[in-house]
């Protein structure tokens, strides 16, 4: 039994003005990178919203400690 050919489907998913203005976003991005700031730590990449100039793990950690240092004190009154 032969298969009955399928009317052309049309491929394209996304707006080509969507398209076009996405691809323009990426370029604009790759031609002014934004300067690397390392990790005061560890030296990796600092993460972006770190006023610290913290990595993401480095920040977390911090984080986590002055939970744990918060919660010896209200233990110790």
């Amino acid at each position: 039994m032969k298969k009955k050919p399928h009317a052309e489907i049309e491929t394209m998913v996304v707006d080509q003005v969507i398209l076009e203005t996405a691809k323009a976003a990426i370029l604009s991005d790759q031609a002014s990178p934004a300067p690397r700031r390392k990790c005061v730590i560890c030296s990796s990449d600092a993460a972006p919203n770190s006023t610290e100039n913290l990595c993401w793990v480095c920040r977390r950690l911090k984080i986590s400690a002055w939970r744990d240092t918060d919660q010896q004190m209200n233990a110790q009154e």
